[in-house]
């Protein structure tokens, strides 16, 4: 297998960086040369990672990666069975270390229905498979993968426009990003399976089987 690698970063505790990375982080269409279609004419929409969530919910850890978006609200979901996604977690010794990877991988049956099968969950070494769009569960883990409504609020006409004038145009009532979708994978595992004492840093990447289209 030839992969690349993007990385997009969310840290709970700090952020962290290693100086041999290819990439520090990415975010949509970025890097450019691979994902952006005003760039490359063949972009890799499936591996563009577009953020990673983390957040509590009471006893739990919630985690949402999203990517191949901004998407038409009228766009399927993106299911690429090449595509392999990961979400790092260091939550012991050096914060650069991932000592829980959770992998998940997209597929589809004879009759062509697309699944999920996620690696790497902290409570059993046996992978979780199920249908997308339906919320799979084991010993207290949520897991769903679908299609959802991006959640970022960003004015890209007016951090544009502050870019070329040098004022400042950002807008409260305008958001690009508003009415279009990402595709996720959202998961819930209880704060015990994670917890060993210390802040957990947290951080994604997709890799290509295969290298890029």
């Amino acid at each position: 297998m030839r992969s690349f690698a993007f990385a997009s970063v969310f840290a709970v505790a700090a952020a962290f960086w290693a100086a041999d990375w290819n990439a520090l982080a990415a975010d949509h269409l970025d890097p450019p040369a691979r994902t952006d279609p005003a760039v490359d004419s063949t972009p890799d929409r499936a591996a563009d990672i577009a953020d990673i969530y983390a957040f509590t919910n009471g006893t739990n850890v919630v985690f949402a990666m999203t990517f191949a978006g901004p998407a038409a609200a009228d766009a399927p979901g993106t299911y690429d069975r090449d595509v392999l996604y990961t979400i790092n977690i260091s939550n012991a010794g050096l914060p650069t270390d991932a000592e829980i990877q959770i992998r998940y991988r997209f597929g589809r049956d004879a009759n062509g229905n697309v699944g999920v099968q996620v690696t790497g969950l902290p409570d059993s070494p046996d992978p979780l498979v199920g249908p997308v769009e339906q919320t799979l569960s084991r010993n207290g883990i949520l897991v769903r993968a679908g299609l959802y409504d991006d959640p970022f609020f960003f004015d890209l006409q007016g951090f544009r426009d502050s870019k070329a004038t040098g004022v400042l145009s950002i807008r409260k009532d305008r958001n690009f990003f508003a009415g279009q979708n990402d595709t996720a994978m959202v998961m819930q595992i209880p704060a015990a399976m994670l917890n060993q004492g210390q802040p957990l840093n947290i951080w994604v990447t997709t890799a290509r089987f295969g290298g890029q289209l």
